[in-house]
């Protein structure tokens, strides 16, 4: 087969089987090394050798810049403490135990190539393990730990290899291995930083979303090559540019900008991600084949394998462990940072490796000792701990009963959080207003920013019977009015009298405005559990703590104004000062807001089954 078709063929596998897989729950990951080395067994099938700088220049800077671009600089300041004990610690750990186990099993292989193995094996793959995390409900803050674990890992990993790569050939000296990893470190640092700085001074003056794009594709490229020329870690610099401008973008970037990036970036993510696991597979053959001619035996191979897999494995979960019982009990500045058990059983057994051992796997120096073995062996560990831990790895989440990440929780923070929005852009609104501004332009500004902050409280209350909410009756409607509108524009098109650029550009706006009522359908929950807001008494303003938890309701029937003049009601709200029974602000009369202007009331609860989140509208704050 020409490459071309080659290509076509295996982006056409992977869509078609990460798809499916991805329906039908099972791990993509997996099922994608499986189908690779079904492939290989296949007669006319090429002998894939995977060259090391695709993976290391192709395919590693983009994957780093596409995930360092969703990780919150925020959370990685939060949970240094931790990423530094895996990113780091942890990698060095494995480095060492996988390299003394391999020296031990093969002592013909030098203790440099020893080491270099373990530096190949060491760096778990994030994508692996947050693909599951997310699919059974892993909690969020563990999945960000490890996907910010993943982005310096490799880092770690890669210097380690660097510098055991130059002891198989040359005798170095500590101070040697100390300068090559102060350089890469420091170095890496220093060229993500200055291109942050460059690529953000470029961005506030680019305005059109397919320029800025294009320098979001270039971006991974110009962090990762100068980095390596100077011998510092490239990708260390891919990471620190990322997670800066990834930090930046809502104020460097426009909004069009900022969704086409997202876009793209997630289509390139998931066709690369998805094509090294399925190439991982098809290189399989050729290297147990080349394995199999090596002079080492191949009792001693199969035993190297077995020994690095469960070396590889048990590392993490000792020093995961070993970690958590240091801070667990060392004295209270470190008690307060421990993890619960649970959460360390469940980081240390996400240890599933991929793309960065398979390219480092095959970055080897061709005058390491018994190459093929050690390649084979992390080859093993790739496969193995997909297998082990990536099919395990749901069921111990789910004995280990970890609160996930709850919807409804989540629409509840997003709706106190929109109502300060809106009640900033109000406030903008009033000092700008002036005598001669339209009063209908207000109030359409009013009544627009309104509806998305309503919008938000809607999508709760869903054990209310009032029925169809405003909101879901508007989304009903206008995506009946936008067909019609986009039957009139395609019959334009289809009669040729109308310039195709002026059909593209109404078009556009249509599908816009139809996507953002498709993201509402996408939000809507159920909540199957008492919804609390979550936040510690120390976030609680006074208001909050003062409030009872509860009062007896005047009207447990329904809001008292809505039953008196026979209006209706969406949602309902509980002061907890004199127990008045009002509406929300998404019902007509806004009968629980107008009893907070009149009464002066400061703190409300929500009325709905099963809620108990309470409002102070002073602070707006949830409590």
């Amino acid at each position: 087969m020409s490459n071309a078709v080659q290509i076509l063929a295996l982006v056409i596998v992977v869509a078609v089987v990460a798809g499916a897989t991805r329906r039908a729950g099972f791990n993509p990951p997996l099922v994608l090394v499986v189908v690779g080395v079904v492939a290989s067994l296949i007669p006319g099938v090429p002998d894939y050798t995977l060259d090391p700088e695709v993976v290391l220049i192709g395919l590693l800077p983009p994957l780093l810049y596409a995930a360092a671009l969703r990780t919150s600089l925020v959370d990685v300041r939060a949970n240094h403490q931790a990423i530094g004990i895996l990113a780091f610690g942890a990698v060095a750990f494995t480095v060492v135990t996988v390299g003394l186990v391999a020296w031990a099993v093969l002592p013909e292989v030098s203790l440099a190539a020893g080491f270099a193995l373990g530096a190949v094996v060491a760096p778990p793959d994030a994508v692996a393990a947050t693909t599951i995390g997310r699919r059974v409900g892993m909690p969020r803050s563990l999945v960000g730990l490890l996907e910010a674990e993943s982005l310096l890992n490799d880092a770690t990993a890669l210097v380690s290899l660097r510098t055991a790569a130059a002891a198989i050939t040359a005798s170095i000296g500590v101070w040697v291995v100390l300068g090559d990893f102060a350089l890469a470190v420091l170095g890496g640092l220093a060229v993500g930083f200055a291109v942050a700085a460059l690529l953000a001074a470029i961005r506030r003056r680019v305005t059109d979303p397919v320029l800025d794009t294009t320098l979001s594709f270039i971006a991974p490229f110009l962090a990762y090559l100068p980095a390596e020329a100077i011998q510092a870690s490239g990708v260390l610099a891919v990471v620190v540019t990322g997670v800066l401008l990834g930090h930046k973008a809502p104020v460097l970037q426009s909004a069009s900008s900022r969704l086409s990036e997202q876009t793209n970036w997630r289509t390139v993510q998931f066709l690369l991600e998805n094509t090294v696991f399925v190439l991982i597979g098809l290189q399989a053959g050729g290297v147990v084949r080349r394995a199999a001619d090596s002079p080492v035996g191949d009792q001693r191979i199969v035993l190297l394998c077995l020994a690095t897999l469960v070396t590889a494995v048990l590392a993490r979960v000792v020093w995961v462990f070993g970690a958590t019982a240091l801070y667990r009990l060392g004295p209270p500045h470190l008690r307060r940072h421990a993890w619960p058990w649970s959460h360390a059983a469940l980081v240390s057994w996400a240890g599933m490796r991929g793309v960065v051992t398979l390219a480092a796997a095959f970055a080897l120096p061709t005058e390491t000792p018994a190459r093929d073995a050690l390649v084979l062996a992390a080859l093993t560990v790739v496969a193995g701990t997909l297998l082990l831990q990536g099919t395990t790895l749901p069921l111990l989440s789910r004995r280990l009963k970890l609160p996930g990440p709850d919807p409804a929780e989540d629409a509840l923070q997003e709706a106190a959080l929109l109502s300060a929005a809106t009640r900033a852009g109000l406030e903008r609104l009033e000092q700008l207003r002036s005598e001669g501004d339209d009063p209908g332009v207000i109030d359409r500004l009013e009544q627009r920013i309104n509806a998305r902050s309503d919008a938000a409280w809607e999508r709760l209350g869903r054990g209310s019977t009032s029925g169809e909410t405003p909101s879901e009756t508007y989304r009903r409607l206008r995506l009946e009015m936008l067909a019609a509108e986009r039957a009139v524009v395609l019959r334009a098109r289809d009669e040729g009298k109308t310039d195709d650029e002026v059909l593209r550009d109404v078009l556009s706006a249509l599908d816009l405005e139809e996507s953002l009522l498709d993201r509402l359908a996408d939000k809507e929950v159920e909540v199957e559990r008492e919804l609390t807001a979550r936040a510690e008494d120390g976030d609680l303003c006074g208001h909050l703590r003062e409030a009872p938890v509860a009062v007896r309701p005047s009207t447990p029937e329904g809001c008292a104004e809505c039953l008196r003049d026979g209006t209706r009601w969406v949602h309902l709200r509980l002061c907890l000062s004199c127990g008045h029974v009002g509406c929300c602000d998404s019902s007509p009369e806004r009968h629980a807001t107008g009893h907070r202007e009149a009464a002066e009331h400061q703190v409300i609860r929500s009325f709905e089954p099963g809620e108990s989140w309470r409002w102070c509208y002073v602070h707006e704050r949830l409590g």
